[in-house]
C-alpha cells in the first residue's frame, strides 16, 4: 500500500491504480481513433462549398464618406483604391456613419442602368476582433504564463478537429451522436493533457468528463426524440438542406447539445479532481469516505454557482428572440416549449444534467485514484501542497509491482 508522507503532503499514486487508469484511457483513446476512421467522411459525400458571390459580382470594401441622399437613400462611399462610388441604403436596421469601413457586393455588371452600384454586406471587423485576441492571449500569457500558452494550443487542436472532421462529417450527413462523442473525446484529450500536465489527477479529470460527456449523449439523444427537437427553427438550419442534402438538421441539434457541455463539464471535472489531491494533502490520515464527503462539499457549491452560469449564457445569447417571444400574448409555459426556444431549453437542461452527473463520477473517481490515508500521519498540512502531482508512472513499471501493490491503495 502506498502510504502519504508524514509531513501531510499527498505521497504516489499506487502502480496498480495507475496501471487500471492507463488502460482505460488509451482503451478509450484507441475507441475514439477507430470511431474517427469509421466516420471519416469520403471526399465525394461532403457537399461543395458555396460561392461568397454570385455570378458576374465581386466583393469590394469601401469607406462611407458622407450622409445617405434624403430622398434617394444612396450612401457615397470610396473604394479602397481610392475610386468613388455609391451604395444602396440597407435600411434602418443598419445605420451607417461617415468613416464606417464596409463590405459590399459589386452589382455594377448585373444590375440595371441608373442602380446603385454596391449593396451593403457586413461591417469590417478584422482589426477590433484582431485586438481582442491579441489582449487575450497577453492576458492568458501574463496570469497563466506557459499553461495558459498550452491551453490555447489545445483550443486551437479543437477548432482544427472541429473544421477538418465535425463539420464536414455532419454534411456529410455520418451519424451525429457517433460525431459529437468522437469530437468531445478527441478534443477533451488533447485539451486537457496540454492544459494540465501529464498526471494521475489531469487522468482522473479525464475519465470523469469522458463518463460526463457519454451520459449528456445519452440523454441528449432521448430528450431530442422525446421534445420534438427539429433543429429547423432558425434561417440558417432552413438554408442547410438546399445546400447540403444528407445533413440532418435533428442530428446537428443533438450534436450541438453534446458539444455545448463540452467546456463546462472540463471545468467542473478538473476542479474536483485537484480538490481531492489538494484535500489528501492536508488531511493525509482522513479515509476515503471522508475524503470523497469534504470533495463533494465543494462540488455542491460548483454546481449551485454552474446551474445559473449555463442557463444565463444563454439568457445573454438569445436576449433579443426572448424579447420576440415576451412580446407575444401567451402564457409562459407555452413560450417555453415554443420550437423558437425550446431546442435552447433542452440544450440547456441536458448539459447541467450531465454537467451535475459528472461531478460525484469524477469526485468518486479521484477518492478512488489519490493515495491512501496515512494511519501514522499527524494530518499537519504539507508546506507546500501537492498541487503539481506526479507524472503518472510507465505501465511497465506498473505491472512490474505485481499483485501485492493492491489496484486501490
Amino acid at each position: 500500500m502506498a502510504h502519504a508522507p508524514l509531513n501531510g503532503s499527498a505521497g504516489p499514486t499506487a502502480p496498480r491504480t495507475t496501471f487500471l487508469l492507463v488502460v482505460i484511457l488509451v482503451s478509450a483513446l484507441l475507441g475514439t481513433l477507430a470511431g474517427l476512421w469509421l466516420l471519416w467522411p469520403n471526399a465525394a459525400d461532403v457537399p461543395d462549398r458555396v460561392p461568397a458571390q454570385a455570378e458576374g459580382t465581386s466583393i469590394v470594401q469601401a469607406t462611407v464618406t458622407g450622409p445617405a441622399d434624403a430622398v434617394t437613400g444612396s450612401i457615397p462611399v470610396e473604394l479602397r483604391d481610392g475610386e468613388a462610388s455609391r451604395l444602396q441604403s440597407p435600411g434602418p436596421s443598419v445605420p451607417l456613419a461617415v468613416g464606417d469601413h464596409i463590405t459590399a457586393v459589386d452589382i455594377s455588371q448585373v444590375s440595371q442602368p441608373g442602380v446603385d452600384p454596391l449593396v451593403f454586406l457586413d461591417f469590417q471587423r478584422e482589426l477590433p476582433i484582431a485586438l481582442l485576441v491579441v489582449g487575450y492571449a497577453a492576458v492568458v500569457l501574463l496570469v497563466a504564463r506557459w499553461r495558459g500558452l498550452a491551453a490555447m494550443a489545445g483550443l486551437g487542436i479543437a477548432f482544427v478537429v472541429l473544421l477538418g472532421f465535425t463539420l464536414p462529417a455532419l454534411l456529410a450527413g455520418q451519424p451525429a451522436i457517433g460525431v459529437a462523442l468522437v469530437t468531445s473525446s478527441l478534443v477533451m484529450f488533447a485539451t486537457l493533457y496540454l492544459a494540465h500536465g501529464l498526471s494521475a489527477r489531469t487522468s482522473t479529470a479525464l475519465l470523469g468528463t469522458l463518463v460526463g460527456l457519454a451520459l449528456t449523449g445519452g440523454l441528449a439523444a432521448w430528450a431530442s426524440g422525446a421534445a420534438q427537437i427539429t433543429g429547423s427553427n432558425d434561417e440558417m438550419s432552413a438554408f442547410l438542406p438546399a445546400s447540403a442534402p444528407a445533413a440532418d438538421l435533428r442530428g446537428i441539434a443533438l450534436c450541438g447539445i453534446v458539444l455545448a457541455g463540452m467546456g463546462v463539464l472540463n471545468d467542473v471535472t478538473i476542479t474536483q479532481a485537484s480538490a481531492v489531491w489538494e484535500l489528501r494533502s492536508v488531511a493525509p490520515a482522513a479515509s476515503r469516505a471522508e475524503l470523497f464527503a469534504s470533495a463533494m462539499r465543494i462540488g455542491r457549491d460548483h454546481i449551485a454557482s454552474t446551474v445559473y452560469t449555463i442557463a444565463f449564457a444563454y439568457v445573454g445569447a438569445a436576449l433579443p428572440l426572448l424579447m420576440l417571444v415576451w412580446l407575444v400574448d401567451q402564457s409562459p409555459v407555452t413560450a417555453l416549449t415554443s420550437g423558437e426556444i425550446a431546442e435552447e431549453v433542452v440544450r440547456t437542461l441536458v448539459g447541467s444534467i450531465g454537467l451535475v452527473l459528472a461531478i460525484p463520477v469524477t469526485t468518486a473517481i479521484a477518492t478512488l485514484t489519490a493515495p491512501g490515508p496515512d494511519p501514522g500521519a499527524t494530518g499537519a498540512p504539507s508546506r507546500e501542497p501537492a498541487s503539481d502531482p506526479e507524472l503518472m508512472a510507465p505501465v511497465s513499471e506498473a505491472w512490474a509491482s505485481g499483485p501485492a501493490s493492491g489496484v486501490v491503495s
